[in-house]
């Protein structure tokens, strides 16, 4: 039955206000000269790098249009900025990478959809060999920027969640590099995918960012280098490699090789493989190697046992045996998916055998970096208190995080759920909330591929269904060599969803080695692999799935169901609350009635277990602004749940 009372109570949300100041103990020690100065890129690491953290000028200027009507395409963005001139005098000093709207940029200024957002910073040219290149990396940058290089433009790049690279060898001029970067965000006053960001920020939504969010650093390379490299192990011992090279210069040919070395723990090398290069179909420099190679008796990985193998990968050019790039990575051996166990009951199944998912809802929000982590420290506390409470799966939500808390969900061993990052246009709070709060017959029954349905769920935008599709399409590329992440989860509670069905036959043909939860929430479209629910305000149950399954699901014949996000009680810690207001969908005066809620809360899903339920995601992991509701308070120096 509906709780009403607590319904009514969650309908709307009250407005924070101005956030309360509330450092994290990393963000107290931050040294503002060198943020962040861990190797940004674990899983392709080379010798010669540095970062490009710390003080950069910045600069807020206005279209030239003052105040447009609406938020810019991501055409007219990209002409915007590509043309933009850079401004004769810049306003200060902002810390990178954290957006101008965290605390720990020492700007705390919201970039409006009405303004430019320019960054610049100049350092000395490293020493380049003849035959070497510099490769400036560029983790996050939200939406649309331009890269412009001593004073030339070098490139544009669309897509807030996703990284992006560029040889600036042919720009350099000069004993000093001076970077320039032009940005253009209108947050969710425009479509473009954006997660939970709001320029108007309550409830579930938050404050939204702008810029550089993640770590800037620069490489030297040889002429012939490695450009990605994805490494899947199986539990049958089976590593599948997929490496892509650029060469500019032609160094490489058909006879070239990859030669992929695979080490244990304590450095002997127990596989070894040669894969051939064949170039690729997207572009004349670029070439690409795939094939297996087979480690005998492999240590599988687990959360329990989070065993990763050491990885050399050396390129070796055309009639030749000296290597020109050599980089080192990791890999660990492990299967996922969704059968029938021995009684008939679909549940989610690691290395053969079937295991329960206790999850948790992560945000990836911080009260003084905001999508910006304040230290590697802070990354792997979250991901430690949780694994220590008993959770095996964090929920990445909305959010695409920076590559190294994927690493220490690999080493650490936490499960990752990963989310798809949402968008479109205004969500409709009746389609998104009330209808499916209120009525949940409406769950399994609403088409998300019609015209009208699409505008319903605000996704009636083709260039944001365009931009959606390659973005995601991207995200499991750049993160499917990761053994932690064991579920893609494609759209989350009707925000921008369509064409879900379309969308998980997509992703499926990616990465056919992991289950997908295509509809998180509700507006299921009986496709993927779970039958995936949210359940704040009623009794805990389990579904079946009485309609025909789609896609791939229909073929396999079963789905596993999850309750994808439930709990959310409110519990504020006083001194370590960033708001005067609170949001959650249940209220305790006392912090030890909170803990007996939200025990008897899980305890209630694990007794699911017998009656088929394959996992559950609690919410949430940590308070978010003015969402009290997490086991840790947004500052992370309470954890609510411990006695």
């Amino acid at each position: 039955m509906l709780d009403v009372c607590r319904v009514l109570k969650s309908a709307v949300a009250p407005k924070p206000g101005k956030l309360t100041e509330l450092p994290t103990p990393w963000g107290e020690q931050l040294d503002r000269a060198h943020p962040l100065p861990e190797h940004p890129r674990p899983t392709l690491v080379r010798d010669r790098w540095a970062s490009l953290n710390g003080p950069w000028e910045y600069a807020f200027v206005a279209l030239d249009s003052a105040k447009p009507e609406r938020a810019l395409t991501a055409r007219e963005a990209i002409e915007t900025v590509r043309a933009a001139r850079m401004p004769h005098g810049f306003d200060s000093t902002i810390t990178v990478p954290f957006s101008p709207e965290a605390p720990l940029s020492g700007v705390g200024r919201v970039l409006s959809p009405c303004e430019l957002l320019w960054y610049r910073r100049s350092f000395e040219t490293p020493a380049l060999g003849s035959r070497e290149r510099l490769i400036v990396h560029f983790g996050a940058v939200d939406w649309v920027c331009a890269l412009f290089v001593n004073g030339q433009i070098a490139t544009t790049h669309q897509g807030g969640y996703l990284p992006f690279s560029l040889d600036i060898t042919p720009f350099l001029t000069a004993t000093d590099i001076e970077l320039a970067l032009c940005v253009y965000d209108p947050s969710d006053a425009g479509k473009q995918p954006r997660g939970k960001q709001r320029l108007d920020a309550s409830g579930i939504w938050y404050t939204p960012q702008s810029g550089i969010w993640q770590s800037v650093w620069y490489e030297i390379v040889p002429d012939a280098y490695l450009t990605s490299l994805t490494l899947n192990g199986a539990a049958d011992g089976t590593l599948r490699v997929d490496a892509f090279a650029c060469d500019p210069n032609a160094q490489l040919g058909d006879d070239s090789q990859l030669v992929v070395s695979v080490s244990d723990h304590t450095g002997a090398e127990v596989a070894r493989g040669a894969l051939a290069f064949e170039r690729a179909a997207q572009a004349h420099s670029a070439w690409r190697a795939r094939g297996c190679i087979l480690v005998e008796h492999p240590h599988l990985w687990s959360p329990d046992d989070p065993y990763l193998y050491g990885i050399q990968a050396t390129l070796i050019p055309q009639a030749s045996e000296t290597p020109v790039d050599i980089a080192r990575s990791y890999c660990g051996f492990r299967s996922v998916e969704v059968r029938r166990d021995r009684e008939g009951v679909s549940r989610f199944f690691l290395n053969g055998e079937p295991l329960f998912i206790k999850g948790v809802l992560d945000q990836g929000y911080w009260p003084d970096g905001l999508m910006t982590a304040p230290s590697d420290e802070a990354l792997v506390h979250d991901i430690q208190q949780l694994k220590d409470a008993g959770f095996n799966m964090l929920r990445k939500h909305i959010k695409v995080e920076a590559a190294r808390w994927y690493y220490h969900c690999d080493r650490i061993g936490m499960f990752v759920w990963q989310d798809a990052v949402s968008g479109g246009k205004t969500y409709s709070p009746w389609y998104s909330s009330r209808k499916p709060t209120l009525f949940s017959a409406s769950w399994g029954a609403f088409r998300d591929d019609t015209p009208k349905h699409r505008r319903a769920l605000a996704a009636d935008d083709e260039a944001y269904r365009t931009e959606w599709s390659e973005t995601c399409t991207d995200m499991v590329k750049l993160l499917a060599g990761h053994p932690s992440i064991v579920t893609w989860v494609l759209f989350n509670e009707g925000w921008g969803q369509f064409d879900a069905d379309k969308a998980a036959e997509q992703v499926h043909r990616l990465d056919p080695t992991r289950p997908i939860d295509a509809v998180s929430g509700w507006y299921d479209q009986h496709c993927g692999d779970y039958l995936s629910h949210h359940n704040y305000f009623r009794p805990l149950t389990v579904a079946q799935d009485r309609r025909a399954l789609q896609g791939y699901a229909a073929a396999h014949g079963c789905r596993a169901f999850v309750i994808s996000e439930f709990g959310g009680w409110t519990q504020r810690i006083e001194g370590h609350a960033a708001t005067a207001t609170s949001y959650g969908y249940g209220n305790f005066a006392a912090l030890d009635a909170w803990r007996e809620a939200v025990r008897r809360t899980l305890a209630q899903a694990e007794a699911l277990v017998p009656r088929g339920l394959a996992g559950y995601v609690y919410t949430q992991l940590s308070d978010v602004e003015g969402e009290l509701n997490g086991i840790l308070t947004y500052d992370r120096r309470v954890n609510k749940l411990l006695d």
